[in-house]
């Protein structure tokens, strides 16, 4: 039976957590010092175990198990959201440093790049199964602070490094763990979540046109105030998606900006973000038709104009039904009665992948459903207990 050594994954996971800590959390964003710090570490880790590492263009480290036996690819992220947590993505990739371990010859190690979309959404896995062009490079900046992919990557001395394509049929599927990121297992009392699928994710910019004017001396009823315009929609969205949505649909406005923002300046342009997911293509498509409904409706009142343009696009994937099945037999077996199956509200790199090969993926809780918050964490036995299902569900699916 395969087995992992808890104490070696669980100090890993501390040595990590040096990397960028910040109080109880980590700040580790994509690209900077410590992240490069924490990549090359890995790297060692990665010799350490057997493994010959690379680091390619994007930033993307890949450890590879020496030898022509059939082998699955494990992985996750190392890059955190600003002041955040110190598991997210971090986990999954010392889990595939213990699978290593415990499977020889029989796992390649990823750490995907910029996951948590400082510079691109999924851009390291979208790289590695090429769906990041040159152009989508030179045009990309950095969502806090605009400084271009192209400067960051050379700061990172990855500038004139080769990206690795992965071509469909190199590995048997692939494998990633992750902390919850919601309260769905703690609730339930439950240990341990099997990903059936991944949420698709719709983002929409939606803008507003009105006339800027003075704040004391413009009438009431002849004002064309953006602000006021986008509160009306913010409103009506909260009303009218309840009527499409499905029973795990959520969507969240996460950026308001007024223009010029001032107190004594009646705003003549608005913008906000919409997000919205769900695992069927079909409840996102009604609350896209929806949204476009409340937007026209809004466009025939006036007195503002309103437009919406949609900046990004995935659509949900289902994980591999095999490999559901192996990671469920290793949950019964190492803690009966403690497992679910259960759809990803976030996104991962493991629905990229899905793409170019069999994927799943596997749960474990998120004290206080807490996540992307220093907050974040995970008790340490469920985490061992993780990454021994991990194990035992690769060495299913390997046939070892």
């Amino acid at each position: 039976m395969t087995s992992i050594n808890g104490d070696r994954l669980l100090a890993d996971l501390d040595t990590l957590r040096d990397f960028g800590r910040y109080q109880t959390g980590v700040h580790r964003p994509t690209y900077t010092q410590i992240d490069m710090q924490a990549r090359h570490w890995l790297m060692e880790r990665m010799r350490e175990a057997g493994l010959e590492p690379e680091i390619d263009g994007i930033g993307n480290v890949i450890g590879r198990a020496p030898g022509n036996r059939p082998k699955l690819l494990v992985g996750s992220h190392l890059e955190t959201q600003n002041h955040a947590g110190w598991l997210d993505g971090a986990l999954g990739v010392m889990y595939g440093l213990e699978l290593a371990r415990a499977l020889p010859g029989q796992i390649d190690v990823a750490a995907w790049a910029d996951e948590e979309g400082h510079f691109g959404t999924f851009l390291g896995s979208r790289s590695a199964v090429g769906e990041v062009s040159d152009a989508e490079i030179d045009a990309a900046r950095n969502a806090h602070h605009g400084q271009p992919l192209r400067e960051a990557l050379a700061q990172a001395g990855l500038d004139g490094k080769p990206r690795t394509v992965i071509a469909p049929g190199t590995y048997a599927g692939y494998l990633e763990a992750h902390i919850e990121q919601g309260d769905d297992l703690e609730a339930t009392g439950l240990r341990l979540g099997v990903v059936t699928s991944i949420v698709g994710i719709w983002t929409f910019r939606i803008t507003f046109t009105g006339v800027q004017n003075h704040a004391g001396t413009t009438r009431m009823a002849i004002r064309k105030d953006a602000g006021a315009a986008l509160v009306r929609l913010c409103s009506a969205v909260e009303h009218r998606l309840p009527t499409v949505a499905g029973p795990r649909s959520v969507w969240t406005v996460g950026r308001i900006l007024l223009k010029p923002g001032a107190a004594s300046i009646i705003p003549g342009g608005a913008e906000m973000l919409l997000q919205m997911r769900d695992a069927d293509p079909d409840v996102l498509a009604a609350m896209e038709s929806a949204l476009h409904d409340l937007i026209a409706e809004a466009n025939a009142a006036g007195p503002c104009s309103v437009t919406a343009e949609c900046t990004f696009r995935s659509m949900p994937k289902v994980m591999n039904n095999g490999f559901q099945q192996a990671l469920a037999h290793a949950s019964a077996a190492y803690a009966p009665g403690a497992h679910q199956y259960m759809p990803s509200g976030a996104g991962h790199d493991a629905q990229i992948l899905a793409q170019i090969m069999p994927a799943a993926m596997l749960f474990v809780p998120s004290i206080g459903g807490i996540s992307h918050d220093i907050a974040e964490d995970t008790a340490r036995e469920d985490i061992v207990l993780g990454c021994q299902v991990l194990a035992a569900g690769a060495a299913e699916i390997l046939g070892t």
